[in-house]
């Protein structure tokens, strides 16, 4: 069996890692490996003729070698975990291992935070003009949520709107500048300081 694990938890990717491969297994940077190398590694056997545990780093960032992995998925007999920092699902390689059973993809998300929906009502009410109204729902919540963190927060959401070429955004991002600056030097509450922002991206 071949599993592929991916995903931006890394850490709870690891665990999962030592927990199917076992406490001993070998460890190979794809990127050292040249196409002919593949045999050895997912056909190969050990100097005991046991079953390998092997973990491999990256495959996918090898082209050369992740286009012929398809060759060697059904007779492999070792149990090998490959470990992706990015994994192209357009790729002619994964759409052919997706639809192999002896091939498992496992995704490690990172835990959605709680507060993103929220950060993003409470922008999105600001920018449309109702400043008024994005500050009630700050007040709301402003004894439970950290405003630093609601700061870099709003900055994310903004920085997704620049992409997108949302016309407000720039200045809007302008401004959070200005507010985690006046956050960090000035003597005023930290949540007066990004309900005084809100109000300036209402007027945009």
């Amino acid at each position: 069996m071949i599993r592929v694990f991916y995903g931006e938890d890394r850490i709870l990717a690891r665990k999962m890692i030592d927990r199917q491969l076992g406490a001993d297994y070998e460890v190979i940077e794809a990127e050292s490996l040249q196409a002919d190398d593949m045999a050895s590694v997912f056909l190969g056997v050990s100097l005991f003729g046991d079953a390998r545990s092997i973990l491999v780093k990256d495959l996918s960032a090898n082209k050369d070698c992740w286009d012929i992995l398809p060759k060697f998925v059904d007779d492999c007999t070792h149990n090998i975990v490959l470990w992706e920092s990015k994994l192209d699902k357009r790729s002619a390689t994964y759409k052919t291992l997706s639809k192999n059973k002896s091939v498992e993809f496992k995704e490690f998300k990172l835990a959605e935070d709680p507060n993103k929906k929220l950060v993003f009502d409470v922008l999105d009410t600001a920018l449309r003009g109702d400043g008024a109204g994005a500050v009630k729902m700050c007040e709301k919540i402003e004894a439970t949520n950290d405003p630093y963190m609601f700061v870099g927060l709003m900055v994310t959401q903004l920085v997704k709107k620049l992409q997108i070429n949302n016309p407000r955004a720039a200045n809007a991002l302008k401004i959070l500048a200005q507010a985690d600056v006046d956050m960090k030097t000035t003597g005023l509450e930290p949540w007066t300081i990004v309900k005084m922002a809100l109000l300036k991206m209402s007027s945009l």
